[in-house]
């Protein structure tokens, strides 16, 4: 199906990792992980080194990436100031916000309340506008909340609303940051949302236990979801969410699932068996 994209997170494997992976070995992954026919690798972020210390060489990793494939590169950013340093950088397409639906986690992870963070998403997408970037917007907490606050479906569709119609956001990424969905909530959920936003790209960034990672993006797949993030092997997890860190979606794991059904990914077989096994280099366990 050519209209599904596959968006694949080596930082967000990397970021919460204690041990510094040289900057070459970053590079080289990543040039591997372009050679799969992504349709876009969520490569690294521009944010404080001291939040996240495993991607302060972000900028020197896209200086050693090979971008003659098709595939788009992606960066995290936490505010103003980072996204005026990625925008720098004519390589990449996309800078990838996280906006919570919850008022706790949005304060953990960025330091801001939601309403700050809406005048962030305004300030930044006036940057992408002005220098031919696309902004995409992630609904951290988009399939529960752990700390106590109010959550619903509602306020999920209310926020991605709020996101279109005062902000153009045109692609938004429904995230389970602590890996609380389940079948039923993510079909209900995408079947909700889906249909009463026709002009949005809506897509799926799901953290996971490997036992339920088949049965959610066949839920997402059905109803209606075309984008899904991943992270090879299922490593990373969001280090501001909890302690206990549920891994990414396992991009292997999901491939399978499209495969299995006949649903064609466009990914080089070939390639990502060599990003398996690169990935054991980054990644020693």
């Amino acid at each position: 199906m050519a209209d599904l994209k596959i968006i694949e997170c080596p930082r967000d494997a990397m970021q919460g990792l204690h041990d510094f992976i040289p900057t070459d070995v970053k590079a080289n992954y990543i040039n591997t992980l372009l050679k799969c026919g992504f349709d876009t690798i969520d490569f690294g972020s521009f944010v404080s080194p001291k939040a996240i210390p495993q991607m302060r060489d972000t900028s020197e990793v896209l200086s050693k990436l090979d971008l003659s494939s098709p595939s788009k590169l992606l960066a995290i950013v936490a505010n103003e100031r980072g996204a005026e340093e990625a925008i720098q950088f004519e390589e990449i397409d996309y800078l990838g916000y996280p906006f919570s639906v919850s008022e706790e986690f949005q304060k953990r992870n960025t330091n801001a309340t939601i309403e700050e963070s809406l005048g962030r998403v305004e300030a930044m997408q006036n940057l992408c506008i002005k220098n031919n970037k696309e902004l995409v917007v992630y609904l951290s907490m988009g399939f529960g909340n752990p700390y106590g606050e109010e959550w619903n479906s509602e306020i999920v569709y209310k926020w991605c609303n709020v996101l279109f119609e005062k902000f153009n956001i045109r692609i938004q990424a429904l995230s389970d940051t602590i890996g609380a969905a389940n079948p039923s909530l993510v079909e209900s959920l995408f079947k909700e949302i889906i249909p009463a936003l026709p002009n949005v790209e809506i897509g799926a960034h799901l953290h996971t236990r490997l036992e339920n990672a088949q049965s959610i993006v066949a839920a997402a797949y059905k109803a209606g979801c075309k984008r899904f993030d991943g992270a090879l092997k299922g490593l990373g997890g969001c280090p501001m969410a909890k302690d206990d860190l549920t891994g990414n979606m396992p991009t292997e794991v999901m491939l399978d699932w499209f495969e299995q059904n006949g649903i064609s990914t466009g990914i080089n077989n070939e390639f990502l068996s060599k990003a398996l096994l690169e990935s054991k280099m980054v990644f020693p366990l």
